[in-house]
């Protein structure tokens, strides 16, 4: 899996001061030549990450123009971004209005959080007992950056560490596939989770369950690894209904 502090830091833009009068987009900044990756796919992903650690906030306004001139691309790629995370439900394009970023709405984290859930316990049930000892050593440097992170208080970086850590479990097990769609669907559960990351101490109590889940895992029992993983993932439905209640600007039912 490599450094994946490194490489994500590599990948993230450097945050900046926002006036009153600013869009959310007129911070974004974006690097083509961090990566050998298409652009399409490189600007999809720095929206979707944007989104997903509420840089750009629920009813955002989005303008395909503004955008392409900020990141210094054409509009080809930026309105391809735009019509994948529509379809991912991220994105509410609006005729005659135009694009805006989703509300989080609470049906699509309920399903997200089920779907995920019933795959990523399979996941684990199939792996106990059976991992490499190299799947097992990825998954143990990234819980030692995920420490580091904790540390640091640094929520984005421990995000992408946590999705680090269930796509090694995937692929580990041979279900990369599973996890192409894990992805998908989880989108709808990680603007709740980034926004449930600064309580008192959850940082530290997400990193434990992941240690247990592969302590499980590493030890063959099954059962054990499926409990924790489903607690695991059982935890964003804890706190939405919490949440929506104080940050109802950013929820719709």
């Amino acid at each position: 899996m490599g450094n994946v502090r490194t490489v994500l830091r590599a990948h993230r833009a450097p945050a900046a001061a926002k006036t009153a009068t600013e869009p959310a987009w007129s911070q974004l900044s974006f690097d083509a030549s961090a990566s050998r990756s298409p652009i399409s796919p490189q600007i999809y992903e720095r929206l979707r990450r944007a989104i997903t650690t509420l840089e750009l906030a629920p009813s955002e306004a989005l303008s395909e123009k503004d955008l392409a001139q900020k990141l210094g691309v054409s509009r080809t790629p930026v309105r391809e971004a735009l019509i994948r995370l529509a379809d991912e439900g991220l994105i509410d394009i609006l005729p005659q209005r135009g694009s805006f970023v989703a509300p989080i709405r609470l049906k699509d984290v309920e399903d997200a959080q089920f779907i995920r859930e019933t795959l990523e316990v399979a996941v684990v049930r199939r792996l106990a007992g059976h991992a490499t000892q190299a799947s097992l050593n990825a998954a143990r440097e990234n819980l030692r950056e995920q420490e580091q992170a904790v540390r640091d208080g640094d929520r984005a970086l421990f995000l992408e560490l946590d999705e680090a850590f269930h796509r090694t479990l995937c692929e580990a097990a041979g279900l990369a596939k599973s996890w192409r769609v894990i992805q998908t669907v989880k989108m709808q559960m990680d603007r709740v989770r980034f926004l449930s990351l600064p309580e008192a101490g959850l940082l530290r109590a997400l990193m434990n369950q992941h240690r247990a889940i592969l302590a499980a895992v590493a030890g063959g029992d099954a059962t054990v690894a499926a409990d924790q993983m489903a607690a695991h993932l059982q935890l964003v439905l804890r706190t939405v209904r919490k949440l929506s209640a104080e940050r109802p600007e950013l929820f719709a039912s």
